[in-house]
């Protein structure tokens, strides 16, 4: 999640989020003009299709919807599951569902909201009302399982009192199962020496097309592996995780390195960010891999990467990433967004396969997390997607 002028409940905790905030107030009118620095030319990889937003602050079943961070298709169902990134501020953590069978005609119609539970049962709570030895959960990415019709999650942790990024699974209906054991390097360091950075953890989740694996990705480095990017160097890599869905363990991880930021600020010094937002199979080892960018008073910047999985070296078994160490995964810029003819570039998260097109071809779907911020967009965009040969 990224924020630029975020509405809360309950006051945040002082992250890049809020020190966005200001920023935001001060260059409203430099964020209404997005898109990269030096837009590369289409590939003809991703040929867009549609475009639609929902309205800000929409009011779906008691709740307000906002904040979209993740996205999947239920095809037995025919609809789109949307996970919200509100830390219980606004309500409860849940997640919605909607459908979109014309994308070219309207915009996706919500049709539910389903409030995903605690173990034990209840609702997760709120940072006013958190419960000592349970985390108060951050959304950031969903997937469906099929085989089991159960759905796994992330959340970014809570890491100011002092619990890690998590991997859940819960039953459709919002019921609590599992929590699955993660490798210690995600363990957060009360003297940040190492491990995850705040807000920048398991921003994305992939899973295989036989449902065995799951990977979770991270938005920037581990605080031993290396910096968060800037403007002029790419930053540390990004451990990406396999899990055994079967064992509940991790069984493999590749290093990623996410891009130096594309925009330079309009006020030098003011803020910027880039990393991983999303992550999404093609097949059993080909993997998507979305970087999102953002400047203050540019807007954002939206880099799609093709990567297989199998040509990068396994570092689940060492401590601190450096060079030299490991073999990073080689990655080939499949589109840049500014070249796909959307109306603006905003915050987009969430990705995923939608129906089959009448052409045997995937449509790709996306939905970007408005912050619940009036300054930004709940935006949903469909592509075709057309493979390498």
């Amino acid at each position: 999640m990224r924020a630029t002028a975020r509405t809360h409940l309950s006051p945040p905790l002082p992250t890049r989020r809020s020190l966005l905030g200001g920023a935001a107030a001060a260059l409203a009118l430099g964020l209404a003009g997005c898109g990269s620095a030096t837009p590369t030319p289409g590939t003809g990889r991703l040929r867009r299709i549609a475009e639609a937003r929902w309205a800000h602050r929409l009011h779906i079943e008691d709740t307000t919807a906002g904040g979209l961070s993740g996205i999947d298709y239920d095809a037995a169902r025919g609809e789109y599951l949307l996970i919200s990134d509100d830390r219980s501020d606004l309500a409860p953590v849940r997640f919605y569902t909607a459908r979109w069978p014309q994308p070219q005609a309207a915009p996706p119609e919500p049709t539910g909201v389903v409030r995903l539970q605690r173990p034990g049962g209840g609702p997760w709570p709120d940072r006013r009302h958190a419960v000592d030895g349970l985390p108060v959960p951050d959304p950031e990415a969903l997937r469906l399982r099929p085989s089991t019709g159960t759905l796994l999650w992330t959340s970014e942790g809570d890491i100011a009192r002092g619990f890690g990024p998590a991997l859940y699974e819960s039953a459709r209906d919002g019921r609590f199962l599992r929590e699955f054991a993660l490798p210690a390097m995600f363990t957060p360091d009360p003297a940040q020496r190492r491990g995850p950075r705040d807000n920048l953890t398991f921003e994305g989740i992939a899973l295989t097309p036989d449902g065995r694996f799951a990977w979770v990705s991270m938005e920037n480095a581990l605080i031993q592996d290396g910096p968060i990017p800037t403007t002029r160097a790419p930053g540390g890599p990004c451990r990406f995780t396999q899990v055994d869905l079967e064992t509940g363990h991790a069984t493999r991880q590749i290093a990623y390195v996410p891009d130096a930021i594309p925009l330079r600020p309009l006020i030098p010094g003011s803020y910027a960010d880039n990393g991983v937002s999303e992550v999404l199979m093609l097949d059993a080892h080909r993997m998507l891999v979305l970087e999102r960018a953002y400047a203050a008073g540019r807007g954002n910047s939206l880099r799609l990467y093709e990567i297989d999985t199998r040509a990068a070296g396994d570092v689940l078994a060492i401590d601190a990433l450096a060079p030299g160490n490991h073999q990073p995964v080689a990655k080939t810029l499949v589109a840049d967004f500014a070249a796909l003819g959307l109306s603006r570039l905003d915050n987009t998260e969430g990705m995923c396969w939608g129906p089959s097109l009448a052409n045997g071809n995937r449509l790709l779907v996306v939905v970007s997390d408005d912050n619940f911020n009036p300054l930004q967009v709940t935006q949903f965009a469909a592509f075709e997607y057309i493979d390498r040969p």
